[in-house]
């Protein structure tokens, strides 16, 4: 199956010769073409360019869908959700309004533990029904490939609880879903510390190993949470069933979560809110990628991670949404994209390649995702007719998304 993409304003993020992540003065750059056209053949890319040198012949076989003036751009690659939960958590909302802290709600049996507690009580047919109403509006917005974690179970039962529900959404939906393990998130009410890491290496690990359910394992390593030497014994036990990790860490302190994630060789260390500028220096000459939330620091009024200076020191940046009830009730990555421009300073440019290309390394994926290139799998969406690339992240809440294409297959909206 063909399909052609004409009247193209601008096609961008294209690639002739991918990398895998883009670093440093790297993330500046997005190449572009204007007056462009886009050919897919099977779901891939196969081919582009601009209509002055030529557009391909077209028969009965191609399908042709008009742009209309708009951008063509690759959909966004949103590397840390948590979109399998149940119900909201708009109480602490207002909790927090009224000045209590992340840990005080979470003393009095809100955050995490409220999550773990709702859905123990929701089924799984229910939890299904109200991830993919989630994960649909998140493609309608332009997301195309994203990783989503357990973390809200906190026993075997209710992990792979969730764990199931992400398997289902992989079957069910055209976007491409990366499933985490984050046992890991908080500790399970009854139990000391101790006894809850040990439940999680020696059963729910082999459990979720033996089903084959996670792609990744995940720990929440910081202060009042997990130690980097309980993390450490964590990956160390996930590692023996191909679960590569990925980490929270530096979120409410400089909590040696990045430099544990780098030693075990964690695809991406996300949050890094309260991570020094010393610690940045802990990911040189690694393959981790830096992951900001900017949606968190927003919603919960926290510091920001350092990704400019992350850039600044050469290296690479994502960022991604953290969509969960509590902490970033949204997953849109248009309104990240801004965040990263209003609050982490980077340029246009830069916090699109991360939300795409660097999003998509963040889950291992960026051989198939994250940018325009022959070979890639066909993941992009078609904008209104809009300016430029800048005008993105400056019109931050501006509905720009017209037509969205997954695996070459127009989708309904």
């Amino acid at each position: 199956m063909k399909l052609l993409v004409k009247n193209i304003r601008t096609l961008a993020g294209i690639e002739h010769a991918p990398k895998l992540r883009l670093q440093g003065k790297e993330m500046g750059i997005v190449n572009t073409i204007d007056d462009a056209w886009l050919l897919v053949e099977d779901g891939r890319f196969a081919a582009f360019g601009a209509v002055a040198d030529g557009m391909p012949a077209l028969d009965d076989t191609v399908e042709v869908i008009d742009a209309e003036g708009g951008m063509v751009l690759p959909s966004w690659c949103d590397s840390h959700t948590h979109i399998v939960f149940a119900g909201s958590r708009e109480r602490e909302f207002v909790d927090k309004i009224n000045g209590l802290s992340y840990e005080e709600i979470a003393r009095r049996g809100g955050g995490i533990l409220n999550s773990a507690d709702l859905l123990h009580r929701t089924s799984e047919d229910e939890l299904f029904r109200q991830a993919m109403q989630r994960l649909d509006e998140v493609i309608r917005k332009g997301t195309g490939c994203i990783e989503i974690k357990s973390g809200y179970g906190l026993s075997l039962e209710d992990e792979l609880k969730m764990l199931r529900v992400i398997k289902r959404m992989k079957e069910a939906s055209p976007a491409k879903i990366m499933s985490t393990f984050l046992g890991a998130h908080a500790v399970a009410c009854g139990m000391t510390q101790e006894q809850y890491v040990q439940l999680i290496i020696d059963e729910m690990i082999p459990e979720v190993g033996r089903q084959r359910l996670a792609d990744f394992v995940d720990v929440f390593c910081d202060r009042g949470f997990f130690t980097p030497e309980e993390t450490g014994r964590i990956l160390e036990a996930a590692a023996a069933w191909g679960m590569r990790p990925k980490i929270h860490a530096d979120e409410l302190a400089s909590s040696g979560g990045v430099v544990v994630g780098v030693k075990h060789g964690a695809l991406s260390v996300d949050h890094l809110e309260s991570m020094t500028e010393e610690t940045i220096e802990t990911l040189r000459g690694s393959d981790t990628m830096p992951t900001a939330l900017p949606g968190t620091s927003f919603f919960l009024n926290m510091p920001n991670a350092k990704a400019r200076q992350i850039i600044d020191a050469g290296l690479g940046v994502a960022v991604a949404s953290d969509y969960n009830p509590g902490s970033t009730p949204s997953g849109d990555m248009k309104f990240v994209m801004s965040l990263a421009c209003i609050k982490l300073r980077l340029l246009p440019n830069e916090a699109f390649n991360a939300a795409t290309i660097n999003g998509a390394y963040a889950m291992g994926q960026s051989k198939d995702y994250g940018s325009i290139a022959k070979g890639k799998v066909a993941n992009f969406y078609i904008t209104k007719p809009i300016p430029s690339l800048d005008f993105i992240p400056y019109a931050y809440t501006t509905p720009i998304v017209n037509k969205v294409v997954l695996g070459g297959k127009l989708q309904s909206l």
